[in-house]
């Protein structure tokens, strides 16, 4: 414990709570594709206890304050894959029996934990009610940490870690709910629901119009993009179109969006008729 409290008077942490050692995972395919593994990053067990406390005191603050958004489902108490796919089933055939089509937009971030700005990080933590010191803290948490890749006894070359949150943190999950918490604010007129960075929005449509709206929180979400330095992998955006036929097309920073008629969403098979024959 005195270790704990050194380190956060100090606003420092050793160099081993800093360092991390990846393990690839194979995972299906060809061996000789390193996309087909996936990493798996181990920690320092002391610092992984201090990391709890840490998060468990910005998890209180954070609620008592209710600054986690509402569309927000993952990692957060009392919410989970299941709250975010009745919620959004429920909407969909809510807007289905009233006669309108929907239109679903299934986001993809490239290296989404990975690709988080320190900085802009540091200056979203500044803008919720979190503690100065802990923000301090934090900061010394993310500055010169150092990775290192094993293959069974074998070992890279020690590389700095200049961006991300820390993959295998305690930490660095609530630390991504707080970097992308203001999206919706972006979204004016559609649905938005995530769980994590698993992003999905949607609109219901009756008329052409409803598509041009559709088209203008696509274009918002562009300039969070740009603006946060969070970028989207656009080939793996999709659109999905329920019950109706218009064919307007979605673009992402002007790349259109391939249309399916199913999706994977949390594990769930989603089709564009909503029945559950696929899935089962």
């Amino acid at each position: 414990m005195y270790i704990f409290q050194k380190s956060f008077q100090d606003s420092s942490l050793p160099d081993i709570w800093k360092s991390a050692t990846v393990i690839p995972l194979f995972k299906k395919g060809s061996k000789l594709d390193p996309g087909n593994y996936r990493p798996v990053s181990l920690t320092c067990i002391s610092c992984k206890i201090m990391e709890s406390i840490i998060r468990d005191h910005i998890a209180g603050q954070l609620n008592n304050s209710a600054c986690l958004s509402a569309s927000q489902h993952g990692f957060t108490k009392g919410r989970s894959c299941a709250t975010n796919l009745l919620t959004a089933f429920e909407l969909w055939t809510k807007w289905i029996d009233e006669g309108f089509g929907v239109d679903i937009v299934y986001l993809d971030y490239r290296k989404a934990f990975d690709s988080v700005d320190h900085v802009k990080l540091i200056e979203k933590l500044f803008n919720t009610n979190i503690d100065w010191k802990l923000i301090k803290w934090i900061s010394a948490f993310l500055q010169d940490r150092k990775m290192r890749v094993q293959v069974k006894l074998s070992f890279s070359d020690w590389v700095a870690v200049l961006s991300g949150v820390p993959q295998g943190s305690v930490l660095g999950p609530l630390l991504f709910l707080i970097f992308i918490n203001d999206l919706p604010l972006w979204i004016r007129n559609s649905m938005i629901l995530m769980f994590a960075d698993d992003t999905k929005i949607s609109r219901k449509v009756s008329k052409v119009e409803d598509s041009f709206l559709l088209q203008q929180d696509l274009d918002c979400l562009m300039e969070w993009s740009k603006y946060w330095r969070l970028d989207f992998n656009i080939d793996k955006c999709k659109i999905m179109r329920i019950q109706q036929c218009c064919h307007d097309e979605f673009k992402l920073n002007g790349n259109k969006l391939q249309e399916v008629t199913k999706e994977k969403d949390l594990g769930i098979i989603v089709t564009k008729d909503l029945k559950p024959s696929v899935q089962c």
